[in-house]
C-alpha cells in the first residue's frame, strides 16, 4: 500500500485486483437488471393472450406498453436524484420491493384500466432500480475495465429479456398471462433479502458525504484483501457542487454532453422498445408462426448480449463514442435488411441479431458512458435522467409501432423508417466526441495537458 496518508477512492480501487466482494456486487446488480429485462420482454409476449381474453384491438393494446414505459421514465426522474442524496442502496432496495409487489398485483387485474394502473406502478419501481444498479456497479469498477464490467453487468437485461420471451412463449399456454406476471413479481421478492444483506453502499458516495470513518474502512477492507496492511484515508477528487443534482447536469462542461447523451438514449430506446413490443406481431403478420416469431425475436436479445460484451471491451481500448457510433451505423444497415428479408428466415435471424448487436449492445455501452461522464455528486441523477429521456423514446417507439401497424404500412417501409433514429444516435455520439476533444484542448497549456474528467 502507498505510504501516503490519503488516497483517492478511484485510485484505491484501481490499485487492487477485482475482489470477490466486487464480483458479488456485480452479480447482484446483474440479477436486478435481468428482472427488468424479463418484465420488458414478457409483456410483449403476453399481449396476444390479453387481446384474446379481453377482446382488445391492436390500437387498444398500445397504451399498455406506453403506460409501463411512462412509469419507468417517471421512476428514473424521481428516484435518481434521491440516490445521489440518500445513497444508492436504499433507493435500489425500495425500487425492487415496489416493482415486485406491483407486478404481483398485476396478475390479479380484472380489466385493462386496472392493469394500466398497475403496469405504471411496476414501471415506477423498475425506473428507479436500473440507474441505481448501473451507478453502484460503475463506482466499484477499476477505471481501465469500467466499460467492460458495467456492460457485462447490464447483459442481465438482454439475457432477462431473452428468458422472459422464452418463458412467455413456452409456458403461456399452461400458466396463462397471469402466471407470467406472477413470476415477474416473485423473482424480485426472492432477490430482495440477498440485496438487503449483501449489497454495499457506494464507497465513493460515502467518502464524499463523510458517512463515518469506521463504515468507510469496513468497506475498503473488503477490497483490500491483504490483512495487516494499513488502509489510507480515502478522499474523492470530484467535490460536491452547489445546487441540486439535477441542476449540476446543466453546468458548463456537462451541458453539451448531457444533451447529446439524451439524444442517443432517446433514439436507441425508441428502436429497442418498438422491436421488443411489436417485432413478434410484425413477424406474425408476415406469416411466421408464434414459435418461429419467438425464435427470430430471441436473436435480437442474443445479439444485444454479444454486442454489450464486445463493445464494452472495445470502449475500454478505443474512443468509446466512436465505437458506439460505428455500431449504430452498422445497426441501421441491419434494420433495413430485416425489412427486406422477411421471407428468408436464416437471413432474417442474422439481420435481427445484427440489430440487437448494434442497437441493444450500444445502449448498454451508452449506460457505461453516462456513468463515466458524470461526477459522483450527480452520477445517479445523470444516469437516471438519461434513462428517463430514453424511456420517453421507448414510449414513443411503442406507440409509434401501434400507429404504423394501424396505418397498414409494409414491413419494408416500417424498418426503413426505423433505421433513421439509429443514424441520428450515431451522429449524436460523434458530436459528443468532438465536444469533449474541444473541452480537453481548452485545458492545454505550454507545459501541461490536463484531461477532462469526462471519459
Amino acid at each position: 500500500m502507498p505510504t501516503s496518508p490519503t488516497m483517492d477512492v478511484q485510485q484505491f480501487i484501481d490499485s487492487h485486483p477485482f475482489s470477490r466482494f466486487q464480483k458479488q456486487l456485480l452479480v447482484l446488480c446483474f440479477l436486478v437488471v435481468a428482472i427488468d429485462g424479463f418484465d420488458t420482454a414478457s409483456i410483449g409476449f403476453i399481449a396476444p393472450a390479453l387481446r384474446a381474453e379481453w377482446h382488445l384491438t391492436a390500437a387498444s393494446l398500445a397504451p399498455l406498453f406506453g403506460i409501463g414505459l411512462f412509469g419507468l421514465m417517471s421512476g428514473a426522474l424521481l428516484l435518481g436524484p434521491l440516490a445521489d442524496r440518500y445513497g444508492r442502496k436504499p433507493v435500489l432496495l425500495l425500487s425492487v420491493g415496489f416493482f415486485a409487489i406491483a407486478s404481483l398485483l398485476s396478475a390479479f387485474a380484472t380489466g385493462l384500466p386496472m392493469l394500466l394502473v398497475l403496469r405504471f406502478l411496476t414501471g415506477l419501481g423498475l425506473g428507479g432500480a436500473m440507474p441505481s444498479a448501473i451507478t453502484l456497479t460503475s463506482e466499484y469498477c477499476p477505471q481501465p475495465r469500467r466499460a467492460s464490467l458495467v456492460t457485462l453487468m447490464f447483459c442481465g437485461f438482454t439475457l432477462g429479456s431473452a428468458f422472459g420471451g422464452l418463458i412467455a412463449a413456452q409456458l403461456l399456454a399452461s400458466i396463462g398471462w397471469r402466471g407470467v406476471l406472477m413470476i415477474g413479481g416473485a423473482l424480485p421478492l426472492l432477490l430482495l433479502p440477498a440485496l438487503w444483506m449483501a449489497l454495499p453502499e457506494s464507497l465513493r458516495w460515502m467518502v464524499m458525504r463523510g458517512r463515518g470513518a469506521v463504515a468507510i474502512a469496513a468497506l475498503a477492507s473488503r477490497i483490500e484483501a491483504r490483512s495487516g496492511h494499513a488502509l489510507p484515508q480515502l478522499v474523492v477528487s470530484d467535490r460536491k457542487q452547489p445546487g441540486s443534482p439535477v441542476a449540476q447536469l446543466f453546468r458548463p462542461g456537462l451541458l453539451g454532453g448531457t444533451l447529446l447523451l439524451w439524444s442517443t438514449f432517446f433514439m436507441s430506446l425508441l428502436i429497442i422498445y418498438l422491436l421488443s413490443s411489436w417485432l413478434p406481431t410484425l413477424l406474425s403478420g408476415a406469416g411466421h408462426s408464434l414459435s418461429q416469431a419467438s425464435f427470430i425475436s430471441s436473436a435480437f436479445q442474443i445479439g444485444g448480449t454479444a454486442g454489450a460484451i464486445l463493445l464494452g471491451r472495445w470502449m475500454d481500448r478505443y474512443r468509446p463514442q466512436r465505437v458506439l457510433a460505428i455500431a449504430y451505423l452498422a445497426a441501421a444497415v441491419c434494420i433495413v435488411a430485416v425489412g427486406l428479408s422477411t421471407d428468408n428466415v436464416p437471413l432474417l435471424v442474422l439481420a435481427v441479431f445484427g440489430v440487437g448487436f448494434g442497437v441493444s449492445g450500444s445502449q448498454v455501452g451508452a449506460n457505461a458512458l453516462a456513468a463515466a461522464f458524470y461526477p459522483t455528486a450527480s452520477r445517479a441523477t445523470g444516469v437516471s435522467w438519461a434513462s428517463a429521456v430514453g424511456r420517453s423514446g421507448s414510449v414513443v417507439g411503442s406507440m409509434v409501432g401501434g400507429a404504423l401497424l394501424a396505418a397498414q404500412l409494409s414491413n419494408q417501409t416500417i424498418f426503413l423508417l426505423l433505421a433513421i433514429p439509429a443514424v441520428l444516435a450515431a451522429c449524436a455520439l460523434l458530436a459528443m466526441g468532438r465536444l469533449q476533444d474541444r473541452a480537453k484542448a481548452a485545458f492545454v497549456t505550454p507545459t501541461t495537458v490536463t484531461e477532462s474528467t469526462a471519459t
